[in-house]
């Protein structure tokens, strides 16, 4: 990387990243008046995001259904094992309703009961039906789509790769940017972190191509902190398919939400006496029920019968499409599945309005831990935290910008990080750091991500490996100190919850950048 940048632009917001988290934050900094800029790494402008992946829906109490906030909002704290902040659930889920209908009158389109009346389903650790559905199981396509309409108006940048989050004393200046004429600089004195998740840390995962950790790093190179990144949650239900690695197709919690079963290879049910929702369970249990039977069988894979469904193809035709590309008829078989890389659970520590603790970086989406979450996502309420936070860290975006004024970036001392083959850090991740974790494996991806070597960044493959990397050192940090089993995160040698650990942890990076820490365990919120 040279010492001087090779091109200069500015803004007042600069956004990374254009899933719900983003778009939704850049709409509402441009409707503010800000001068935006939305930073996609991909080479297109309408990018294949997360969010275009969602299947089962937006978890939103309605007016006129037979559910309440406060129901939500249990449901939430009950998933989340203890970690979440009550306030900051009742904050996002009280102002779920109108966030969704916002995206109505931007165009987004819900499936109805009835003419008139969304039709609502019910997913695992909801008590309710109040999931809102597009297109059968489609809801995150349609959510892009109407967010991708709404932007058509606004500065988006393709291949461009964030490499750091450039500040000062006084807050943020800028960020430094990769694109195909070389390295720049955005001078700006508001940056959005709205990156997505990390599940590329593992060498199968439902996650799209892009998924691999950037925000984490961005943050924690720029001194901030990170806590509950331990608890990555693992989708009880993806697409199993001898061999496949990479993005793989997720099977929607809705279809056992209309009354599919989950089964061994001899038929029998994996759920029956370990959870009193049973396959309705939150994915942590069910995911760890399926990964302990598969243990025990010695089985590549579960089953999901959904057999007795009936209209299977028309209300999910995304899974009917991804199992028959697999050669699978899910109408006439069962699916084979795995528990897969999904959600991370934790992220940059933010509040419930996206701000971070360094003056003019916001985080949203995934990429945060605003308190929502805890130590499991409840299904479904992930959209809906995007379209939230990802809309109050746009005005703050804006507003702060307003009160701050221009600022001038300058170009950081060339760096090196270090990344191992990426190959060999997801097998080891997939291997030492999935669905069950213990000391001895943890210690093994400790001794790997210390070893790795040193390399200059200046792309994306470089920027993605380096930010894996970090990740996967912090990931790796925070649960070997975290030693019992909390919602997602499960230590075979301490199989139950320790209540003195019903805290969030936080972790930094050492400010030479050589190790991370993690610091007493803080309390919830």
């Amino acid at each position: 990387m040279t010492t001087r940048p090779v091109w200069r632009d500015s803004a007042d917001v600069v956004v990374i990243g254009m899933g719900v988290a983003g778009l939704a934050a850049a709409l509402a900094a441009h409707r503010a008046g800000a001068a935006v800029v939305v930073l996609n790494k991909a080479a297109q402008t309408r990018g294949v995001t997360a969010t275009h992946y969602a299947q089962g829906g937006i978890a939103v109490v309605l007016p006129d259904n037979d559910d309440s906030v406060d129901a939500h909002v249990s449901d939430t704290l009950t998933a989340g094992a203890g970690l979440c902040d009550p306030d900051a659930v009742y904050s996002i889920v009280a102002d779920g309703y109108r966030a969704v209908t916002e995206l109505v009158g931007n165009g987004a389109r819900f499936d109805e009961a009835v003419p008139g009346t969304w039709d609502v389903t019910r997913e695992g650790g909801h008590s309710r039906r109040r999931v809102v559905h597009a297109g059968g199981d489609a809801t995150g396509a349609e959510v892009q789509r109407t967010l991708d309409g709404a932007a058509c108006t606004l500065d988006i940048r393709s291949s461009h790769v964030a490499l750091q989050v450039l500040h000062d004393e006084a807050g943020v200046t800028g960020v430094l940017v990769a694109r195909p004429d070389g390295v720049g600089i955005i001078s700006a004195p508001s940056v959005i972190l709205a990156t997505g998740g990390l599940g590329h840390l593992c060498s199968a995962t439902t996650n799209p191509n892009g998924s691999t950790g950037d925000g984490i790093a961005l943050a924690l190179w720029a001194g901030l902190a990170v806590s509950d990144l331990e608890f990555i949650q693992f989708h009880p239900t993806m697409l199993f398919v001898p061999g496949a690695q990479g993005r793989r197709p997720l099977i929607t919690e809705a279809i056992r939400g209309e009354g599919a079963i989950l089964l061994d290879s001899q038929g029998n049910s994996i759920t029956a006496g370990v959870h009193p929702m049973g396959d309705l369970a939150p994915r942590d249990v069910v995911a760890a029920a399926i990964d302990a039977r598969l243990k025990a069988t010695g089985d590549p894979c579960a089953y999901l019968d959904a057999r007795g469904i009936e209209g299977f193809a028309a209300r999910f035709p995304t899974v009917t499409a991804a199992c028959r590309a697999a050669g699978i008829d899910p109408v006439r078989q069962a699916i084979p599945i795995v528990p897969g890389a999904h959600y991370s659970c934790g992220g940059v520590v933010t509040d419930v309005y996206g701000q971070t603790e360094l003056p003019g970086l916001y985080a949203a989406g995934e990429v945060a831990r605003t308190g929502m979450h805890g130590a499991n996502r409840l299904a479904s309420n992930s959209l809906l935290e995007g379209l939230v936070v990802g809309g109050r860290a746009g005005q703050g975006a804006a507003a702060h910008a307003v009160a701050t004024g221009c600022r001038r970036a300058k170009m950081p001392e060339p760096f090196l990080r270090a990344a191992p083959r990426r190959s060999d850090l997801q097998h080891a991740m997939s291997r030492d750091a999935s669905v069950v974790r213990d000391a001895d494996g943890l210690h093994r991806l400790a001794d790997l991500l210390s070893a790795a070597p040193a390399r200059s960044v200046a792309c994306r493959q470089d920027a993605e490996d380096v930010a894996l990397t970090l990740a996967a050192r912090t990931v790796t940090a925070a649960a070997l100190a975290r030693t019992e089993s909390r919602g997602c995160h499960h230590r075979a040698e301490y199989p139950s919850a320790d209540t003195e650990q019903g805290r969030s942890a936080l972790v930094r990076l050492d400010p030479d950048g050589s190790s991370v820490r993690v610091e007493t365990l803080a309390a919830v919120g």
